[in-house]
Formats: C-alpha cells, structure tokens, sequence
C-alpha cells in the first residue's frame, strides 16, 4: 500500500504543477513572449491563456505602458569647444513585445547609447549660447532619430526632454556677470526713463499752471477794469445828474489836500491849476458869508439880491509879509498875478 500510496501522492502534485503552468494569466497593460522548444510561438495578451505545460515556456513578460528612464549626465562638446554636461529624459512606450525580445537584447541600453550619439551629433554642430536657447530643437531632433532607428525594435518614443544643461563653471560665471551687466543696464534705462517722464509731467504741470495763473490774472485784470469803469461811470453819472458847481468842486479839492500832503516822505507835490480858480470862487464864498454875517448879536444873513461884484485881482490875494515875495502867474489875459497857494489860502480860511 504504500508505493500506491507514493505513486498516487506524486501523480497528484505533477498535475498541480502542470495546471499551474497550464492555466497563465497576465495584468492589463502587459503582454508575456511563449516559446515552445526555445522557438517563438505566440504573444501572450492580458486576461487568461491556457499553455502547454513542459511544453511551452513563457520566456518574459514585458509592460506595455509608457516608460520614463532618466539618463545620467553626458559630456557634449559644442562647436566652440566648451564642454557641457546635458541630462535627458526619454518617454517611450513598447508597441511590438515580440520585436523588442528578439530584435534587441536590451532596448533600455541601446535607447541610451542612441540618445547620447545622436545628442553628440545635435550639440556639435551648436555654439553655446545656441544649445543654452535652443531646448525644443534639440528635443525634436532626438526624438525624430530615435524614433526612427527604434521602430524595428518594436519601440516608440513618445518625447525627450532635456532636464539641465550645465555649462563650465568659468562659463557659468561670465554669464552670470553679462546677465547682471545686463539687468544692471536694463535697470538704469527704465530709471532714466522714469525720471524723463517725470520731469516732462511736471514741467507740463507748471506750463498748465503757468497758463490758468495767466488766464486767471486776465480775467481778473478785465473784472477789475470792468469794476473800475463802471464805478467811473457811475460817479461821472451822479455827478451829471447832481450839477455840481464850481463850489462844491473846490470843497472837494480842499478835502483831498490833506490827503496829499501826509506821509513823511511827501516833500514836494503839485497842485493844479484848476485849484486856484476854484479856490477863488470858494474863498468869494466864505468872504461873503464872513462879511454880511458878522454882528454881535448873531443876526441872519440877508441873501444878497445880486451877484457882487468880483473884487479886482488884486484884492482876491492876500499877502502874507512873512511869508516872502511869491512868485507870479499868468491870468488869460497875460497880466501878471501871484501864484496862489491852495493849501496856505485854505488854512486862512479855516483855522481849523
């Protein structure tokens, strides 16, 4: 019983072992390579597969999603002999499982040599200044080589991108000072900018403002002569309509007299000659008033029933003996006269 026992045990776990190989089930997104005797036989999908146990062998199972494989820094020489050290990213995807187990014997390895021959390639025939600006034509022309030479290899690439571009550090140093330099000058031409519209705005404002004071003192000038000639107007008018004699002129010399005459700088001042007319006719006046009105008793003043007779020329000037010799004027008729004294004859008149 127990070599049955033996034989029934092991009959057991080799046909475990040959369901486990027979039944296959591979994820989504990936696909498995079958070889029957070490030749290539069929492409494993997602889902489950049913195999030959001990007969076929699934040799490899490869993802078929997008890959991303960085690269370490490559040392590239530019055309103006400097060495740059370039990082790249590859972005690439397996289309065709059985190409890429056969046609290459590691796609990853030759995808990165590819990529730093044909990078060598680009960036020689590029100054630096063109490779430091210049990203989108060398990612496009890595990508249309190795797009090409990895088709038969069952692989698209997708993009290459370029991470860092490092140039020597002497290198980096002078373009720090030329960037700087740079700045440094952008810098001061927006400044210069700024302080040019700055001094035209202002000087726009004191022209604009120049320009209103001007208008305002204009029009104020034409308000206050308006004011002035109306108020001219206005006095000429009441004077008209008043019919002021020659009496109330000279009353209204006598009255502005004083107001010449203060200040202890007015030394000499002119009067004219209207004044000694009108003063004659005042002083006749007051000469009248004086002699007809005169008692003790304070009578009143009997009108006189005609005009008196104008005394003679003579007489209408009082002399003063202290006063000195004055000098002569000339009435219309040519007639020598003294030159009468407004303010001297008015002080006669009225002490006060």
């Amino acid at each position: 019983m127990e070599p049955v026992l033996i034989v029934l045990v092991v009959l057991v776990v080799v046909a475990f072992i040959a369901l486990i190989k027979t039944i296959q089930v591979i994820p989504q997104a990936s696909a498995a390579i079958v070889e029957r005797f070490g030749r290539y036989t069929r492409t494993l999908n997602a889902g489950l597969n049913i195999v030959v146990p001990f007969i076929d062998r699934v040799r490899n199972r490869i993802d078929l999603r997008e890959q991303v494989v960085p690269f370490p820094p490559q040392p590239v020489i530019t055309q103006d002999n400097l060495v740059v050290n370039i990082d790249t990213v590859i972005y690439y995807q397996v289309t065709d499982p059985r190409a890429a187990t056969y046609e290459v014997a590691s796609y990853i390895q030759a995808i990165e040599q590819l990529t730093v021959t044909t990078l060598r390639n680009i960036i020689g025939s590029m100054d630096l200044e063109s490779t430091l600006t210049s990203r989108e034509v060398i990612n496009a022309g890595l990508r249309g080589v190795l797009d090409e030479a990895t088709g038969k290899w069952g692989i698209r690439v997708n993009r290459v991108e370029l991470k860092a571009i490092e140039p020597p550090t002497s290198i980096q140093d002078s373009m720090e000072k030329q960037m700087r330099a740079e700045r440094d000058k952008r810098a001061a031409i927006l400044t210069a900018e700024g302080n040019r519209q700055s001094q035209i705005l202002r000087a726009e404002g004191e022209k604009q403002a120049e320009v209103l004071k001007a208008e305002g003192e204009a029009q104020a000038a034409v308000l206050r002569a308006d004011g002035e000639a109306a108020a001219i107007r206005t006095v000429f008018e009441a004077i008209h309509e008043g019919d002021a004699d020659q009496k109330l002129l000279a009353y209204q010399y006598l009255q502005t007299l004083p107001e010449l005459a203060k200040g202890d700088a007015n030394k000499l001042w002119i009067i004219p000659s209207e004044v000694g007319d009108a003063l004659k006719g005042l002083g006749g006046a007051f000469t009248g008033l004086t002699g007809n009105g005169g008692g003790a008793n304070g009578g009143a003043v009997a009108a006189p029933s005609a005009a008196p007779a104008a005394p003679p020329a003579s007489s209408q000037v009082p002399i003063d003996p202290a006063a000195g010799p004055r000098p002569l004027d000339t009435d219309t008729k040519g007639s020598a006269r003294p030159r009468i004294d407004p303010l001297r004859e008015y002080r006669k008149i009225d002490p006060e």
